[in-house]
């Protein structure tokens, strides 16, 4: 599958539904927790050392629910992505169990026993089977889990599990690194008569191009590319198979959609449950519109809320692709923009410099005819967002005066477009600019040796 991507104001059914208060629990029958069980303070290195903060987090269904999941096509594959696949094969699961902190990644038959043992222990308390229980972890690459640690705070956990909406957010704070705040959203909405509701909490800010697929298979036109991990509840009533789908495209269009460094991790993870205690019907084609609208809202302003927060960011620019020869081309255009370190720097500078983007598009395996290349500014989301001002214009430099060019890349968020006039391939990709912060947040400390390999 490839990336497929839709314009932001392209969706009449935004106003079917809402946004409300509680993420993860406004969903009924969903209870949560976080806590701090000494899992950041044990070798998590720069970045993620924070002290007490809480790094272990569980979600519930009070009911069997219907499960779909996306995963990192990475090919060094954590141990908790490959328990997640196996025990939602069936489409089918009830509880998930997360840890910040350290990813449990690269740590050989010790790892996967670990994740196992995280999934059965959560099981063990709550009566479950472990089959029905899915595992996350982001962190440090390369560390063992501290399983008494662990072991112990899944026990507590399980005591202070609750549905209020400060539940939520510490359960959001708890899947934390990098990240500088958390990230939450729902909504509500109507299907077949019955009210609905969607929430999700998610963390990313370095390690950031996700490539995801329902089994963590890489298709053979997804590029390669911190952890992002995104975990998403509702009430609603739907099938298996439909859930994998509808989750499929709003990962498509969304984390799939977002670049901060270029970097795919080892841990990407985005986990939906829908347990059915909305009592809709089975959905119809209207109804799933509906749904598929919302839950592509809820994915892609937590993206969004990625790319914000991303490490050093100043920055989110929306490039968007129009005129490829393919959808494909226009998706490959679009990651050559926005992973240029020589574009991101210009963007982190304010300088409008079309040289470095027409000069990435060069190299992008995307097809472009020089004397075809139109780029233009627009602001995002505001009623100046339809209106482009151009730097090239078939191939050439405009005439637009400098200090328009620099006001139109000046706000934090902005839109750069650009038109190779060769097709009918579009994409839409949500990157950031590279600042000084983030090189001295991620070189590293030779005088910390903990702090090194992952």
């Amino acid at each position: 599958m490839g990336f497929l991507s839709f314009p932001d104001a392209t969706l009449p059914e935004m106003k079917f539904f809402h946004s409300i208060d509680g993420s993860i629990v406004a969903p009924q029958g969903f209870l949560t927790a976080g806590l701090f069980c000494d899992v950041k303070r044990l070798g998590t290195g720069k970045g993620s050392n924070k002290g007490q903060k809480r790094d272990l987090a569980v979600i519930v269904s009070e009911v069997p629910a219907t499960a779909a999941g996306m995963f990192t096509t990475n090919q060094i594959c954590a141990a908790p992505v490959k328990v997640c696949v196996e025990h939602i094969a069936d489409g089918k699961a009830q509880a998930v169990v997360i840890n910040s902190g350290n990813a449990n990644a690269c740590t050989g038959p010790r790892g996967l026993k670990d994740a196992q043992e995280m999934a059965a222990l959560l099981a063990e308390e709550l009566l479950f089977q472990p089959e029905d229980v899915l595992v996350g972890s982001t962190g440090r690459i390369g560390l063992e889990l501290p399983m008494p640690n662990i072991s112990a705070g899944i026990r507590q956990i399980v005591k202070e599990l609750d549905d209020a909406p400060t539940a939520a957010h510490h359960a959001a704070e708890a899947i934390m690194t990098s990240d500088t705040q958390p990230k939450e959203i729902a909504v509500e909405f109507q299907l077949g008569g019955q009210t609905v509701r969607l929430g999700g909490i998610a963390k990313g800010a370095g390690m950031i191009q996700p490539g995801m697929s329902p089994t963590g298979v890489r298709p053979a036109s997804m590029p390669l590319h911190a952890t992002m991990l995104a975990y998403l509840t509702t009430d609603a009533k739907i099938s298996a198979g439909t859930l994998r789908k509808c989750l499929r495209e709003a990962v498509a269009s969304s984390f799939n959609c977002i670049t901060v460094d270029g970097d795919m991790s080892t841990n990407d993870t985005v986990l939906l449950l829908a347990n059915g205690l909305a009592g809709n019907k089975k959905l119809n084609a209207r109804d799933l519109k509906t749904f598929q609208a919302a839950l592509n809202h809820v994915c892609l302003e937590l993206s969004k809320m990625m790319v914000r927060d991303g490490e050093g960011v100043t920055r989110l620019v929306t490039v968007r692709v129009r005129g490829a020869k393919t959808q494909k081309e226009a998706d490959a255009a679009a990651r050559a923009v926005g992973n240029s370190a020589l574009v991101k720097t210009s963007w982190n500078g304010g300088d409008p410099n079309w040289g470095r983007i027409i000069d990435a598009l060069g190299y992008s395996p995307a097809k472009v005819v020089e004397e075809k290349v139109d780029i233009a500014y627009s602001m995002s989301n505001t009623s100046e967002a339809k209106k482009l001002t151009y730097s090239l214009k078939k191939g050439r430099p405009t005439r637009t005066p400098f200090e328009t060019l620099c006001a139109a890349v000046a706000p934090a968020e902005f839109d750069l477009h650009i038109n190779l006039n060769l097709g009918k391939g579009q994409a839409t990709l949500y990157a950031a600019d590279l600042t000084e912060e983030y090189v001295d947040f991620n070189k590293g400390d030779i005088s910390d040796p903990a702090s090194l390999g992952g």
